[in-house]
Parts: structure tokens; C-alpha cells; sequence
């Protein structure tokens, strides 16, 4: 399954979260809180095999599914 689907799964099922488009900012719709980023975070680590370091929590990497893929892509290429 592609980044981008399996994002969207995870966020629908566990974040409650539907139609929300891949460019999206989380923070700016309120669709994901504090622990909900946490969850994203877990999410990537364990099943996208992507380890997240400190320095990467950044809205840059974590505010939408498109930014999530980017970091994703980007990380595995490394």
C-alpha cells in the first residue's frame, strides 16, 4: 500500500478523521491534537518502518498527509 493510502487509512480508523485532503494542515483544521500527532509519529515509526528523530518534529515534516509522504519518501531514500 502506498504512504499516501496507508496515511489516510490510519487517520480515518484511528484519528476519526475523513475527507481531509492530503494537502490539508492538521493544525490549521484542528483535525489532529497534541496526542494525535504522537499517534501519527507511532504510526510511521512502526508501520512505515521510518524512524523519526527529535529534530524532525516539525510541522514541516508532520502537518498534512502530503507532508508526511515527503518525509516519508525522503527518509527511505536516505
Amino acid at each position: 500500500m502506498a504512504v499516501r493510502d496507508s496515511l489516510r487509512e490510519f487517520i480515518r480508523s484511528w484519528l476519526l478523521v475523513d475527507d481531509l485532503p492530503d494537502d490539508a494542515s492538521f493544525l490549521a483544521s484542528g483535525a489532529v491534537d497534541s496526542l494525535g500527532l504522537v499517534q501519527l509519529v507511532a504510526f510511521v515509526e512502526t508501520e512505515l518502518g521510518v524512524r523519526v528523530a527529535e529534530e524532525d518534529l516539525v510541522p514541516a515534516n508532520f502537518d498534512s498527509v502530503a507532508s508526511i509522504d515527503t518525509y516519508v519518501q525522503r527518509k527511505r531514500a536516505a
